[in-house]
């Protein structure tokens, strides 16, 4: 069921719809990252100031640069360690389209799915970036300590959030927050499972900016394959093992 789901999103990448998700997505979050990194670099110049005055070398004007190029340098790094999370926040934002773009593509007799409201998707979407930042941030501790085991607690960590994320998308459209929490329990071996099939490939440069796209995407066939809605027949689908 979980690979049928997956290929069946795989083979709908090249989707209008999915395209514009993706570049959105990753334009917003080059655009938040330079921004955050020209801000903070602009503050501390303005902290440390043009002239500073030092024990044993008295006045200096080269400090000002040192922190600026010293803070350019270190923010592009975490900037590489924050893009995927940050794109997959920001994205989540506009994976509404993508649940869309596969009904309409797979299950074209479904009702009209019910809009998640701005302000609902805007306080998920912070909620997700801060979890995933602060769960990935603290496993680096776990890296140090069990460095031979670091993949596997990646894709576990990361396939639980993601999987909890966009089966909640794929979900709340259909039956309600409520419900879909009920759902998210219930299966929540197979949606794991699954959320590791799509942090498999985070540690994939390029590749890994797709991954919203396709974990939404799957998500959403793999909803309907557990819990398909009216008015299809629940023998239509794939059943559940």
């Amino acid at each position: 069921m979980i690979l049928a789901s997956f290929f069946a999103a795989l083979n709908q990448l090249t989707d209008p719809r999915f395209r514009k998700v993706l570049l959105t997505g990753v334009g917003l979050t080059l655009a938040l990252l330079i921004a955050i990194s020209a801000g903070f670099v602009w503050l501390l110049g303005g902290l440390v100031g043009d002239v500073v005055s030092l024990p044993f070398l008295g006045e200096v004007t080269w400090l000002n640069d040192l922190v600026g190029w010293g803070s350019a340098v270190l923010l592009a790094v975490l900037s590489t360690f924050l893009m995927v999370p940050v794109a997959s926040a920001i994205t989540s934002m506009f994976l509404d389209t993508v649940a869309q773009a596969v009904e309409d593509e797979h299950y074209p007799m479904l009702n009209v799915a019910r809009p998640v409201p701005l302000m609902d998707a805007l306080r998920d979407t912070v909620s997700f970036l801060g979890v995933l930042i602060v769960a990935n941030l603290s496993a680096l501790i776990l890296y140090l300590f069990l460095t031979p085991f670091a993949p596997l607690i990646f894709w576990g960590l990361n396939g639980f959030l993601l999987g909890r994320e966009y089966f909640t998308l794929a979900a709340i459209r259909r039956v309600g927050r409520q419900q879909a929490k009920a759902l998210r329990s219930r299966y929540l071996l197979r949606i794991w499972a699954a959320g590791v099939l799509m942090a498999i490939p985070l540690s994939v440069p390029l590749l890994n900016l797709i991954i919203p796209i396709l974990g939404a995407a799957t998500f959403t066939h793999l909803f309907h394959r557990l819990d398909p809605q009216p008015p299809y027949d629940r023998t239509s689908l794939d059943p559940v093992p």
